[in-house]
Formats: C-alpha cells, structure tokens, sequence
C-alpha cells in the first residue's frame, strides 16, 4: 500500500483581504468606530488608516466634521469673551453670561460626543444632527 502523501502547502497569495474582516486597523468595526469618534483626531487617525469599511470611514468622516465645528466653535467663544469683557462698565456681566453660554454649548457638544460613541461602540450607524448629512455627502452616500 502506498503511503499518503501530504498535498503541498498554500501559496500566500497578495490578493486584498476577504470581505469577512476589510478593516485595515486588525480592530472589530465597532472598536475602531467608536475610537474614531474622538473629535477631530480620532476621526483623522482612522479616516487616514481605515481604507475599506464604511462604518468606520463614516464615523471618522463624522468625528472631524464635529470635531472641526467644536474647535472653530471654540476660537469664536474666545474672541467673544474677549471683546465682551473689554466692554466698559457691563462687560463684566456680558463676559460671565457669555461664559454661562459657552459652558452649555460644550456640555451639548459633550453628550453628543458620547452617544455617537456609544452609537459607534453598539454598531448602530447615526447621523449627529447637522453633521451626520454633511458626512454622508463627503462619503458620496445619499443623505437620509
């Protein structure tokens, strides 16, 4: 009787990886979302490194949309205080309202900064309002 013979190893091939695991980073998409949600940043890192899953593309694509409104949101709110408090006489009381203003704001821009992580984290796909459209459009997928 013969004896078996062992067929010979694969070849590695360079072909893209399978459509079951496309993300680039080597995280689970819901990892890798909800990091890039880290405004600005996180969504520059991932949209840089990720190349083939949307879901993540899109929350990256998100995050430096928001990203960038927090921080323009933020010089504007400087030179608001800045001029409010130059004012003679109620400046004082017009830069502490502002202050108050401001202080929502980034609380608002806070929580909306935690549920899109916690969005990203549980793998549901959502569109911060205003933002989220503006992504879309940037991704070249319609707007909802």
């Amino acid at each position: 009787m013969p004896d078996p013979v062992d067929p010979p190893p694969p070849i590695p091939s360079s072909s893209p990886a399978p459509a079951g695991n496309p993300q680039s980073t080597g995280l689970p998409s819901n990892v890798a979302a909800a990091l890039a949600c880290i405004p600005l940043v996180g969504g520059l890192i991932f949209y840089i490194l990720e190349k083939h899953d949307q879901f993540i593309r899109f929350y990256a694509m998100q995050s430096i949309i928001f990203g960038g409104a927090w921080f323009l949101f933020n010089i504007v709110s400087m030179v608001v205080h800045l001029i409010f408090g130059s004012v003679p006489a109620i400046g004082v009381i017009l830069s502490l309202l502002w202050g108050l203003i401001a202080m929502l704001v980034h609380l608002a821009f806070l929580i909306v900064w935690i549920i899109a992580t916690v969005k990203a984290f549980t793998n549901v796909r959502w569109d911060i309002p205003f933002v989220g459209p503006i992504a879309r459009k940037q991704m070249g997928e319609s707007p909802l």
